[in-house]
């Protein structure tokens, strides 16, 4: 009922790049010739000490400054500009959906309840009766049951989209165009880093780079991106449907070089280039509708109210561990690949991607934090991340050879980590 009333609703190490780091960083710009292409490109160069060797490396990427890419027909001839919006006070979408979720589990158990206490209340004889009734009419309860489940598998099948860039068809009940005025983070406003601010300056830069870069994707161009840099440990980074990009210092203290940071922001904006945000939640909004008539039999033939409040909690938690959280581990999996490409199709070292999750699985055991299981978890476990990046990562290394990239150094980040990581731990046991 709930969906149908919406349906017709909708038819009417950077953080001062930890002090030490920032001090060592240098953005320039300067005119570059590759001898792969007689065009001129603009290369940005960042630098930065690397935090694992103490050495300073540079790292470049390029844009084209003349030429469309070759790896996909540009639809715009332009970029994007970027701005630091001021304060946004949306209200988050769609609203009616947050008040009929609490309304529909309300009605359920006082529905339930209501028929248990009709049926205890019933004499024996009734009771008999009702049964023989109820038997009598199967079929034609059954066949009503019938009617209801094809008129709830229309509806679904009449919501099937395709995904843009994967082609993965889903169910999609609330367009992407319903999720782009999303609430503002007001907790976050007083915590923004100046615009002036380097990590700021760096965030954008590579925000700016990404979309110009990947400019031949039309989702990519409907969305004005602007960039938010929050002053929080939190090892954390976020975009918002409507192309707000949120990064957290603490993220920038956990990447160790502008490979990582442009790969990580790459896999926030596949998100909302994906439309995963409607995605989820029209997931979530089936999956609670379908719940409703086993809630309302919990609560009708549960003898207590203590046993039906159990068993709601069951449901609850069932359906969160067999449904909701696998899903979002799997949208999780498609914005790491989408995240690749788009950080190849920049000129970024794709072979950093899976060196930042080992990075975040190291400091995990060093802090003693405890890590769930990943069946408990709305993401992927970094060691699994660690193997699907290192899957994807030849096709990701032939699109970026495919956008005219200059050439990759011979050192791979992945056997640098990994010898790292063995010198430190031999210098532990020492």
């Amino acid at each position: 009922m709930a969906l149908l009333c919406g349906s017709l609703f909708r038819s009417c190490h950077f953080s001062l790049l930890s002090s030490h780091l920032i001090g060592n960083l240098r953005v320039c710009t300067r005119a570059v010739y590759p001898q792969s292409s007689r065009r001129n490109t603009i290369s940005t160069s960042v630098r930065l000490r690397a935090s694992l060797t103490g050495r300073t490396t540079s790292y470049q990427i390029y844009s084209k400054a003349t030429a469309p890419l070759p790896c996909g027909p540009v639809l715009t001839p332009c970029g994007h500009y970027f701005h630091t919006s001021a304060r946004l006070r949306a209200l988050p979408a769609p609203l009616i959906w947050m008040i009929i979720k609490p309304l529909q589990k309300i009605m359920a158990i006082i529905l339930g309840r209501s028929i248990r206490k009709w049926w205890v209340a019933l004499p024996d004889k009734r009771q008999q009766l009702v049964r023989k009734y109820a038997w009598q009419k199967r079929w034609q309860i059954a066949g009503g049951a019938g009617v209801a489940i094809m008129i709830v598998a229309l509806f679904l099948l009449t919501h099937l989209d395709e995904s843009p860039l994967t082609g993965r068809t889903r169910l999609l009940v609330f367009s992407k165009e319903n999720y782009m005025e999303m609430a503002y983070m007001e907790e976050y406003a007083e915590l923004l880093v100046p615009v002036t601010d380097p990590r700021h300056q760096v965030v954008k830069w590579v925000v700016q780079h990404l979309a110009q870069r990947n400019k031949d994707i039309p989702e990519v161009n409907d969305i004005s991106w602007t960039v938010h840099v929050v002053q929080s440990p939190s090892v954390n980074a976020f975009v918002l449907p409507n192309g707000n990009v949120f990064m957290f210092t603490g993220m920038l203290e956990a990447i160790a070089d502008v490979h990582q940071l442009t790969i990580i922001l790459g896999h926030e904006m596949a998100h909302a280039l994906l439309g995963h945000a409607a995605e989820q939640a029209s997931m979530s909004h089936v999956l609670e509708l379908l719940s409703v008539v086993l809630l309302i039999a919990i609560w009708a033939m549960c003898p207590h109210d203590s046993l039906s409040m159990l068993g709601h909690w069951v449901q609850g938690k069932l359906r969160e561990l067999l449904f909701q959280r696998p899903f979002s581990r799997k949208l999780e999996a498609e914005a790491d690949q989408v995240g690749l490409q788009l950080a190849a199709k920049a000129c970024a070292d794709v072979r950093a991607g899976p060196v930042f999750w080992q990075q975040m699985e190291l400091r995990d055991q060093l802090s003693g934090e405890p890590t769930l299981p990943e069946w408990l978890s709305t993401h992927p476990s970094h060691r699994n991340r660690v193997a699907q990046l290192d899957r994807l990562i030849p096709e990701a290394l032939e699109l970026r050879e495919r956008c005219v990239c200059p050439a990759l150094p011979a050192t791979d980040p992945r056997d640098v980590f990994s010898k790292s990581v063995r010198v430190l731990l031999k210098n532990t046991r020492e």
